[in-house]
Order: C-alpha cells, then sequence, then structure tokens
C-alpha cells in the first residue's frame, strides 16, 4: 500500500470513530433518539415539534392549571381582572411551563440525540403511547424524517456497580417489587455508547440479582418470551434504565419508528396482494 493511500485510511479511520464531547448528567430523565447520521441537529429539530405537540394533547390539563384563576372574579375590582389576564398573556408569551419540561441535550455524538424530560412526563408512558399511536393501522403519516428509534429513560445514575445496584433499585421497584408482583420472565438489554466504566456482562448480572431481590424473588431471566425486558442505556459516565413490555420487540419494533412504518406498508402490500388474487 503505498504512503498516500495509507494516509487516506488513517484520516477515514478517524473519521469513523469520533468520539463525543457532550454529557449527560446524572439523575435525569429523559429519551434517547437514533437518527440518520450527520442529521441530528435536524432530528432534534424535528422531535422538539413533535414531544411539544404530544406534551400539550397528553398533559394539556395539567400544564394549564397555574394559568387558570381561581376564586370568584365577581369579588375583585376591574383592575386586577386585567392584572391577572396581563399576567397570564405574559406566561404565555415569555416562556410556558412546557418549555421547562423538554430540553434537547447537545451530545456532540454521531447518530444519537437525547431530551431530558420532567414532571408531568414519565418516559416510559410517554414514548410507549406514541408508538401505540405509530403502530395504529389508520395512522399513515410518519411525521418524522430523521429520527429512528426512540429509548426511554426512568432515571439516570454516575456509572459504577454501586450507583448500578440503586439505580436498579428505584427504576425496577414497580415493576418487580410490589406486594402481589407474580414471578415474571424477563430480559436485560445493555446498549454503550463512548462507554467503558463497567463490561456489559457486570451489568447484566447486578440488574438482574436487583430484579430478583438476590434470589429472595421467584423472577426468571427468558431473553425471548419475556414479559418484561429491562433496558440499560450507558454513555459516557452515565447509566439510564426503563423498563417496557413483552409487545416491545414484535409488535413496536423496538421503538423503532421507521421499522413500524415499514412493518405496516408490507403488510398493506401483502394485503392487496391477496385480494387480488382472490378476485
Amino acid at each position: 500500500m503505498s504512503k498516500r493511500a495509507r494516509e487516506d485510511t488513517n484520516r477515514d479511520s478517524r473519521k469513523k470513530y469520533k468520539f463525543s464531547t457532550g454529557i449527560v448528567e446524572p439523575c435525569v430523565s429523559g429519551i434517547y433518539a437514533t437518527c440518520a447520521r450527520k442529521h441530528e441537529k435536524q432530528a432534534a429539530q424535528e422531535l422538539e415539534s413533535f414531544f411539544q405537540e404530544k406534551l400539550e394533547e397528553y398533559y394539556g390539563d395539567e400544564l394549564n392549571e397555574d394559568n387558570n384563576t381561581s376564586g370568584d372574579d365577581d369579588d375583585i375590582s376591574v383592575e386586577d381582572k386585567i392584572k391577572k389576564e396581563l399576567d397570564v398573556l405574559k406566561a404565555k408569551k415569555t416562556g410556558p411551563k412546557n418549555k421547562e419540561i423538554l430540553k434537547f441535550m447537545d451530545l456532540n455524538c454521531e447518530c444519537v440525540i437525547f431530551c431530558k424530560t420532567r414532571k408531568p412526563i414519565v418516559p416510559e408512558t410517554f414514548v410507549r403511547r406514541i408508538m401505540q399511536e405509530f403502530a395504529d393501522p389508520k395512522v399513515n403519516f410518519k411525521r418524522t424524517r430523521y429520527v429512528q428509534k426512540l429509548t426511554p429513560v426512568t432515571f439516570s445514575r454516575n456509572a459504577s456497580i454501586a450507583e448500578l445496584s440503586k439505580l436498579s433499585q428505584q427504576v425496577l421497584k414497580d415493576h418487580f417489587h410490589e406486594a402481589g408482583t407474580p414471578p415474571l420472565k424477563f430480559a436485560v438489554e445493555v446498549t454503550r455508547r463512548n462507554f467503558n466504566t463497567i463490561e456489559k456482562l457486570d451489568i447484566i448480572k447486578e440488574v438482574a440479582k436487583q430484579v430478583g431481590k438476590d434470589g429472595q424473588l421467584e423472577h426468571k431471566v427468558d431473553l425471548k418470551n419475556y414479559d418484561k425486558l429491562v433496558l440499560v442505556e450507558c454513555f459516557k459516565n452515565n447509566i439510564g434504565m426503563s423498563v417496557v413490555d413483552s409487545d416491545y420487540r414484535e409488535q413496536y419494533k423496538k421503538y423503532n419508528i421507521q421499522q413500524i412504518f415499514e412493518a405496516k406498508l408490507k403488510k398493506e402490500i401483502l394485503d392487496k396482494q391477496s385480494l387480488e388474487a382472490n378476485k
């Protein structure tokens, strides 16, 4: 290989293995999204617009509570009524509550963006509801061009076994540890990006240990026919976690928007072919 060819190969390698300079701080909730390469900014913009719309649709009543006046306006002066109306208009103009609820972080990472969320959003239920809408056969408009897959993060902590243990106890409690919960089959799926702090197998072992409370509960590992799947997202010095149901893989295509619509299109084509064959 010539010297010039080697230099070109090394240059391509440096481009391919670009490392992220952004971070996700611990103790946050949110949503990771994968997207087309070199379209991270466009993906964040379209997802921000879409999330804002769904935020209003799903939580509109809660968001508007602060704008509702209390008490009987008949008992206050005209000046006070005008002041209340101006305060409401000012609040809407200068930045409503929902702008603090959704905040996109600049990860400077190829093909990945992160949206930090706050209450009333619960990432697990927020993303699942979106996927239910996308999977509806009546919905034919994808709404996103660059976004591919969404992954909820119920909560996150620093990357250490001790913090992972605390995170597991916090996130897994509602799904596995409530009184009366029957024995469940579960699996653990780990995604690591710019992350080498803890080995993947060590993460899986620790999460599985916490699911069963170190053997106290009768939950069993089943990689294919699970009732619950624990998603672990590792990015730099941050570990996030959430739990999804058994329909995550087949019905909702691992929350991959692109694959959901491709499956619907394929089914539509097959249905048309079957209809024509039976004529």
